[in-house]
């Protein structure tokens, strides 16, 4: 009975250990998702104090997404490779290191390049995160894990805005924007000390090629610049039409990394993306997903803030506050899906973005329809519904989407997650931008400026409007997407033989499908 009674206890203090490893993953993750809203709420301040320009301003945003989504894929193989744990702690580092850089830089051009550093540092330990939490956690665990991982990263995502404003509230209109950054050091020092104590140690890779594939490193990082360079770069406010030849610029690149790798294959070494994945269709189909969800969300965020400030005049802390219950509502949203994901499967996601759909319909109708003084009430009562279906999106999805991915490759498998939300990000946000700013600068135009208050608020009605049903179409798409998927894994299903078995399990137990099935749907599809 001892025996068994001191099994029990280190059981229960292993379990104590992971749970605690993964809060350190969660909170650094969160610390990175914060970094990416809350400074944009600070560009008027930054531009104040360093007597930036617009193009400065944009580098400052389109640097740091940039060099964030250059380091996710090498870094994530990297890490599958050598130890998960060294190249966390070696992110943080860097990130506590620029962050605290920025926070003292003295010109624009010194924040331009140390908020570019701060990118590398932040992608390079997100996929240590998503990795660490596949090596952690199994079966319905690993659910309940990403689960409250998804709530901590959507609180992350609404707050930002709020948490930005406030702090330059309280810094002052001058220099407010450096408590932006000095926030993340103490944050980082604390992680940094938690991750060398918590995180596990020693090498978790089982590949036998263990070598770096650095021309296919370098070839995939230039196809993402060349991507992202011509969506970070615009702002809604023109520029020159040149810059989507980076566009061309990208697939020759692509088509180069793809034919290199298929090459490097053969030469019997590990390249840095095992396309053998993409024949799964539970990751192919989820990576579709994330992308197309990722390319709306944020354009939204941004939308109802451009909105709110520029067309109601509130200010940037109140302006925040108004996503706080889809930061509620969504952190609710992604700990049930956690829990629910592996017995219902894909139908989750299906429901979430139905969801997402209504509340966002809903919050366009309460931004056009409701008079000025009622409108921020009235749109943060919708993002409770679009909240409530967003969590159960990312998280489930992400869930589905990993769940057959082997843990030795889980880390370019996330990071490969993570550059799908950037890319669709920095579409989404560029065609938003450009429809919201085109519309209000046309209709301003039109009326030549003397419209009064009214008309100024009416072009910015039309713009939201037109730039929300951009954004709800973008969603729709994903829906579309999650059907098509739901449908590939109930027709798996039913080939598998067991066709009764499988029509109660999609009825009662749906993720049990997902994940047995998913194999052999990725083998047929």
């Amino acid at each position: 009975m001892s025996e068994r009674a001191g099994e029990q206890v280190d059981g229960r203090t292993a379990d104590r250990q992971r749970w605690r490893a993964f809060g350190v993953c969660v909170a650094v993750a969160a610390l990175t998702i914060l970094d990416l809203s809350k400074v944009n709420v600070g560009l008027p301040s930054i531009e104040q104090s360093l007597d930036a320009t617009s193009s400065s301003l944009q580098l400052i945003v389109a640097g740091y997404a940039l060099a964030f989504g250059l380091a996710l894929v090498p870094a994530g193989r990297f890490g599958d490779l050598t130890n998960r744990r060294r190249l966390f702690v070696i992110g943080l580092v860097a990130f506590t290191v620029s962050s605290l850089l920025c926070a003292l830089a003295p010109t624009i051009e010194v924040l331009t390049v140390t908020r570019i550093l701060q990118g590398f540092a932040a992608g390079t330990q997100m996929p240590q995160v998503i990795g660490l939490v596949q090596q952690l956690f199994r079966g319905e665990e690993r659910g309940r894990a990403f689960g409250l991982f998804g709530a901590v990263i959507g609180v992350s995502t609404a707050l930002g805005p709020t948490i930005g404003g406030a702090l330059i509230a309280l810094g002052g209109e001058q220099d407010g924007w450096r408590l932006l950054f000095w926030m993340n050091v103490p944050l980082g020092v604390a992680a940094l000390v938690a991750a060398w104590r918590l995180l596990p140690r020693g090498d978790q890779g089982r590949a036998t090629d263990r070598e770096l594939d650095v021309v296919g490193i370098l070839l995939l990082g230039v196809a993402i610049v060349a991507l992202m360079l011509p969506f970070v770069t615009t702002s809604g406010g023109g520029g020159s039409a040149a810059r989507w030849l980076w566009l061309a610029v990208s697939a020759v690149f692509l088509v180069g990394f793809v034919l290199w790798e298929q090459g490097y294959k053969r030469r019997g070494k590990s390249p840095v993306v095992h396309f053998e994945l993409f024949r799964r269709s539970s990751y192919r189909n989820g990576l579709a997903i994330v992308a197309v969800y990722f390319a709306a969300l944020p354009a939204s965020f941004l939308m109802v803030t451009l909105y709110l400030q520029e067309g109601l005049g509130l200010a940037p802390v109140f302006a925040g506050m108004v996503s706080i219950p889809f930061a509620i509502t969504s952190a609710v949203g992604s700990y049930v899906g956690g829990r629910l994901v592996n017995r219902i499967g894909r139908a989750l996601v299906v429901a979430g973005l139905g969801a997402v759909v209504v509340g966002f319909v809903l919050l366009m109708l309460a931004a056009v329809l409701t008079p000025p003084e009622v409108t921020p009430w009235a749109m943060a009562g919708a993002f409770l519904v679009g909240g409530l279906g967003g969590g159960f999106v990312v998280s489930p999805n992400q869930t589905l989407t990993l769940a057959e991915v082997p843990v030795e490759q889980s880390g370019v498998a996330g990071s490969m997650q993570q550059l799908g939300q950037r890319v669709g990000t920095a579409i989404g946000t560029a065609v938003a931008t450009s429809i919201f700013y085109g519309i209000v600068r046309s209709e301003s135009a039109g009326s030549g400026g003397g419209a009064g208050a009214g008309g100024r608020l009416d072009a910015y009605h039309d713009a939201f409007r037109s730039g929300t049903t951009f954004t709800v179409s973008l969603i729709a798409v994903a829906l579309v997407l999650a059907v098509a998927d739901l449908v590939v894994r109930r027709r798996a299903a039913a080939r598998e033989g067991d066709r009764g078995e499988g029509d109660r399990g999609e009825e009662g137990r749906g993720g049990v499908p997902d994940g047995q099935h998913g194999a052999e749907a990725g083998r047929q599809d």
